[in-house]
């Protein structure tokens, strides 16, 4: 009986191995995109990082941005936003709407186009603003704004989210099946079903239309950077047909201050999303493709 308890045991062991391995070879397990607490911007993801997650390539620079290390002999784009923009690790770096810009437009201008991937998850344009007091326009001669109609209320508040919410850890989980059963299973059976949006980022219900708006609008203009938004529709947007009142709040927003507004809503699908807000790689291409004409335009003058 002994001897045969001491095999399952083994056996169970063994498996428990090969799990292990599986989850961290096959599926980037213990390789997540690390977070860091910042005073200015509540948050961002650690610098340099090389990332294998989900079959996906993530990679940061010493920027934290979602993108290659910054060139100096290139013409620069800055594209701002929050998990839209940014992807996530379910979309692979070669994926994202910027990866497809910066290579469709260097291509087609025979110079090197870097469209520079400035993002995090849930971030408003207050992030994005106190992003660039803190580190400069890296010399470049555009800006656009990724937002969607929540960003309309999304302000900081500074409430502690690095590792207090399981989608924003600063280290790596020590085993892949602990990883597994803390960050995926248990909260899949014991969180609240009104506490899941809080991964999607879109529970924002603030008073004040976000000030982001206007300071980057204000700071741009007087660097002589052309600005312009991109306001992307959410899934129930894109089935019924319209943006909702937050989304008509920014509309309103733009024209009131003569920013230039591409609505996403009529190049989108609901087969380019992955969930409510979240766009599949079919997605990205769609973002890229209605963002490219107004970016060559504005190269060639």
């Amino acid at each position: 009986m002994k001897k045969k308890v001491t095999k399952i045991l083994f056996l169970l062991f063994g498996l428990l191995i090969i799990v292990e391995i599986y989850l961290r070879c096959y599926w980037g397990f213990c390789d997540t995109v690390l977070m860091k607490e910042d005073p200015d911007f509540e948050y961002i993801a650690q610098p340099n990082q090389n990332r294998f997650r989900f079959r996906h390539h993530i990679y940061y620079n010493s920027y934290s941005m979602r993108s290659p290390e910054i060139k100096s002999n290139t013409v620069k784009i800055l594209g701002l936003g929050d998990s839209v923009l940014n992807g996530g690790t379910l979309t692979d770096q070669d994926s994202i709407a910027t990866t497809i810009l910066s290579s469709e437009l260097s291509e087609k201008l025979k110079e090197e186009i870097q469209v520079l991937n400035i993002s995090a998850g849930s971030w408003g344009p207050d992030n994005l603003m106190s992003y660039i007091k803190k580190h400069g326009t890296f010399d470049a001669k555009i800006a656009f704004l990724v937002v969607s109609s929540h960003d309309a209320h999304d302000n900081m508040n500074f409430q502690k989210t690095v590792d207090s919410h399981v989608s924003f850890p600063s280290r790596q989980y020590k085993f892949a099946c602990v990883e597994l059963l803390h960050r995926y299973i248990f909260p899949r059976f014991f969180t609240e079903k009104n506490e899941t949006n809080q991964d999607l980022g879109i529970n924002k219900n603030t008073a004040n239309f976000n000030t982001g708006f206007e300071d980057l609008n204000r700071y741009f203009s007087g660097q002589n950077i052309y600005f312009f938004v991109y306001l992307h529709p959410d899934r129930y947007e894109i089935q019924n047909g319209y943006y909702n009142h937050q989304g008509k709040e920014i509309i309103e927003f733009c024209k009131d201050h003569n920013i230039d507004i591409i609505l996403g809503i009529n190049y989108l699908n609901v087969n380019s999303y992955r969930d409510i807000i979240h766009l599949n790689e079919l997605g990205q291409k769609k973002m890229a493709a209605s963002l490219y004409d107004k970016l060559l335009e504005l190269l060639n003058k």
